[in-house]
């Protein structure tokens, strides 16, 4: 059984284990260095600060997290927010994803928050070792639709990336 439940800055390590598979054998997160455990701490007290961050366990143990940040920074941005989402490399389609982003879109939308961005890196033809489009059909099936794509702009692993932009509103009136 999945729950989901409000990170706190313990879960750091088991989070940053989650996230590190993701810097060192991918280019999904375009960090090239792992956080350090203090450092991670810290990204989750900040955004704590201000936004939601979701934790999936199974069992007792973190299988995932989901979080919402600024989008661009703003004060004429803040109905809107830039979300992101991990989950354990053995975890993927088996539910805690979703559940993760629907309760993270429900809190989102208790703040008032009503315009969702997700910035997801994609290949620029086909797939390879270090990338594919799950995140990005993840996120269509989550409702989001493509808002925008940066050709080539990102380099991990000797390789050039796009960046893709995709969007979903919630609520608004």
């Amino acid at each position: 059984m999945i729950t989901i439940r409000t990170a706190v800055p313990s879960d750091a390590a088991r989070l940053l284990e989650i996230y590190s598979y993701y810097v060192e054998k991918t280019a999904v997160s375009f960090d090239y260095d792992v956080p350090t455990a203090e450092g991670f701490e810290g990204r989750i007290r900040r955004t704590l600060e201000k936004y939601p961050y979701l934790v999936a366990e199974r069992d007792g143990r973190a299988v995932g997290y989901a979080y919402a940040g600024a989008f661009v920074g703003r004060a004429a941005y803040e109905c809107s927010a830039e979300l992101s989402i991990y989950l354990d490399k053995d975890e993927r389609r088996n539910g805690a994803g979703r559940m993760l982003y629907e309760a993270l879109e429900a809190a989102l939308a208790e703040m008032g928050i009503t315009n969702l961005y997700a910035c997801i890196g994609v290949p620029p033809e086909a797939e390879d070792e270090y990338l594919n489009f799950d995140s990005m059909h993840f996120h269509e099936h989550m409702g989001f639709t493509l808002a925008g794509r940066f050709r080539k702009c990102g380099s991990k692993f000797g390789r050039r990336y796009d960046m893709i932009w995709m969007e979903k509103l919630i609520d608004v009136k």
